[in-house]
Order: C-alpha cells, then structure tokens, then sequence
C-alpha cells in the first residue's frame, strides 16, 4: 500500500489549492438501500473531477530543473485539466496527449489552462504510448494518471477528507479505470481502518482491471467502448492491480445502460451534474449490486462531472422514453380537412401533451390519399401510456410505436 504518512503529507502539499469537495448525505439513495449514503462531490472539484489531487501532488514534488524542461500527460480529459492547471501553478510547459474520440468539452478546457493538446489513437491507451515515447525524445517528465505513488498519495486524500467528516463509514465504493484513486482510497483507509469495506466498480466495456481482479492476474481487453469514457482503460498496469488485489473487498461492473440511469438520477433527484465515470458507484447503488447492512454507512465518490452536453442529452432523451414519460407513436389518418383535429382532441382527452409533430404525405409506404402523423408525447408514466392508447383504440385510430 502507498504509506499512510505520504498520504498526510499530500494532503498537507495540495490543501491551499484544491476544493475540499461537499460530503453530502443522499436522503433519495439512503431509502433506495436501506443504508445511509454519502456522495463526495468530486464533480465540484477545481476542473470538475478529483484527477487534480494526484497531478498536483506530482507537480509539486518535481525538482526545479524537471520543471523547467516541461511535463507530459495521456489522457482521456480529466488528468489532463488535472495536470494542465497544476503546471500554470508552478510556471511549467505542459502537454497532454488524448485520444481522437475525446468529448470536445474536455479539449478545449484543457487548452484554456495552457497546456498544448495532441490528439493521437482511438483509446487512453494508445495516446499513452505515444506520450511515454514523447516524454523519452524530449527529456519530459511524464505525470501517469495511475501508476505513479504520488499520484495515488494524492487521490488518496479523498479517504481523509471523507473519514474526517464521517469516521464511521463502513463501506467506501470508487470508481475503477486504471486504478490510481482506489490505489490511493484504498490504502488511506485501510491503514487507517482494515474493517471498512472497499468496493470498486467499473464499466462493463472497459472490463480490463475487472477481469484482472478476479483471475489475479492482468487481463488486458481487446477494445473499449463505454459512455464513462474517464474509466475506458483498455489494459491493467502491474502496481495498481497489486494494490487492488490487496486492499479491494468487492468489485461490480455496471453496463451503460445503468450507468445512464445513475447519471439521469443524479441530475433529477440531487441537481448535480456528473460524467459516466463518476456516476458507477451509485448506478451500483440503484442496481442493488451490493449488499448493506441495516443503516450502515457508505460513502459513494462522485470523481467527476466533466461530461459532454451532447451524451447528457442524449442521457436525458432515451431515459426519458425508458421512463414511460416520453413516447412517439406513428397515426395514419385520411388526409382530409379536420383529421388532425380529431387525433389532437384524442390526445387531449388522454391528458398527453404534443412536443413534436411531422406531418408526411409523401411516404411510398402510404396508400393514396393517406397521412401518416409521427408525434412526440409527454406523459406521465406506464399506466397513463396504456390509457392513452386505449383512448386511441377505442376512437378507431390505427397507430404503432417508435422506441
């Protein structure tokens, strides 16, 4: 494990520049687990996730000449910000390797910190290769998302700031990618407590340190695809799966269908904002992948709420329409003076109300003289859907559904 002393003294290194993050209690999620369940803000950090611990931490601990020469980083958004805005502080060059598929939002924050941006392979792992050889041609000094004992020391302040609020905790779940903030967590707590009980959970599309921890050995993936795209490491690294298979009691993957839930429920019942990768733990939560005893104490972390507008929205559409309050249904009708009158006053009888309509004429599927009216529906849950097309039914329309 990383030393617990090294821990206290990251803790002391970042304590003037990052956020002690909110530790909140979730009455919503408490009543779902029959637990009491804390969620540590991380999406509230500087830059929107806690990557800025462990950058920083590193940064500070470089040597004047180290500094002078520049640092180096891979990543898929959030240690980039992490190490772009640590490397302002301290007057140093910075620059951050990505994959091509990074969300917009997380590139252009990392180039308004200062740090120059390359893009370069399909995945973290492949910009990480690119950057490790980078780092080698031009004397840099490479700041690791994961595999670097500072680094750890530095996520690990994340178990002090939650024991020092809740001591009692009984069980810690964290987001899993590379392993570097469950390295530090874990070993935080551990030493400090060896009863209380650390979960992991990761995505189901970057299923490398899972499938590490349960044959006790590295198990890289061919691929990676997953909307928590700040945990999408394709392989395993030696150290943190050591300290994993050490300090780890559970781990649980989550697919991203329930993962979108988790950021859905996030963003309707507690107003926050969270990426994919911050929202696993608690998609563990509303899953029930996990097992609690009667009112004990959890603490779930939020790492981070770096996410792009266009994947929350699209979130927010299909949750929406897997929540019965959304539904769009096809009507052929007549194409004559007054036929849309007659649906709408249907619709309206339903208590359903119109969001979107298109009106097509021109369908080769139509018979002559036919229209077929595609419509958005707000509603108000599986039985009022049901009611609504039982109304349909009942007035003679003919009509199919569209998911």
């Amino acid at each position: 494990m990383i030393e617990l002393n090294k821990i206290y003294q990251a803790k002391q290194k970042i304590a003037d520049f990052i956020i002690k993050t909110p530790f909140t209690y979730s009455s919503q999620l408490s009543e779902i687990c029959k637990a009491k369940i804390y969620l540590k803000n991380e999406n509230l950090q500087l830059t929107g996730a806690y990557k800025i611990r462990g950058a920083y931490n590193k940064i500070a601990n470089l040597d004047e000449k180290a500094l002078e020469a520049g640092v180096i980083a891979a990543s898929a958004g959030n240690h980039a910000q992490g190490v772009a805005i640590a490397a302002r502080k301290f007057n140093a060059k910075a620059i951050i390797i990505m994959p091509e598929s990074t969300p917009l939002l997380k590139v252009s924050a990392t180039r308004a910190l200062g740090a120059e941006v390359f893009l370069k392979g399909d995945n973290f792992d492949e910009a990480y290769s690119f950057a490790v050889q980078y780092a080698k041609e031009h004397k840099l000094s490479f700041i690791h998302p994961f595999e670097d004992e500072q680094v750890m020391a530095g996520q690990g302040t994340l178990a002090l700031e939650m024991l020092d609020e809740v001591s009692d905790l009984s069980t810690i779940i964290v987001p899993v990618g590379g392993g570097g903030l469950i390295s530090g967590i874990a070993s935080a707590t551990k030493q400090i407590n060896p009863k209380i009980r650390i979960i992991a959970a990761s995505a189901k599309g970057a299923p490398a340190m899972y499938d590490s921890f349960k044959a006790k050995k590295i198990k890289n993936s061919k691929s990676v695809r997953t909307i928590a795209d700040g945990i999408a490491v394709r392989d395993a690294h030696k150290v943190n799966l050591e300290l994993i298979l050490e300090s780890v009691d559970e781990f649980v993957q989550l697919d991203d269908e329930e993962i979108a839930r988790a950021v859905l429920f996030l963003l309707e019942k507690h107003k926050i904002i969270v990426e994919g990768a911050g929202a696993v733990g608690v998609a563990s939560l509303l899953q029930h992948k996990i097992e609690f005893k009667n009112n004990e104490k959890v603490g779930v972390v939020l790492s981070g709420g770096n996410i792009d507008v266009q994947m929350l929205n699209i979130i927010i559409e299909k949750g929406l329409f897997k929540a019965h309050r959304k539904m769009l249904i096809s009507v052929t009708l007549v194409d004559k003076p007054g036929a849309l009158l007659e649906l709408s006053e249907a619709l309206k009888e339903a208590g359903a109300n119109i969001i979107k309509i298109d009106y097509d004429r021109f369908s080769t599927k139509l018979n002559y003289g036919d229209a077929m009216i595609n419509i958005t529906l707000e509603t108000k849950g599986k039985e009022h859907q049901e009611s609504l097309r039982q109304i349909l039914h009942s007035k003679g329309f003919i009509f199919s559904e569209n998911s």
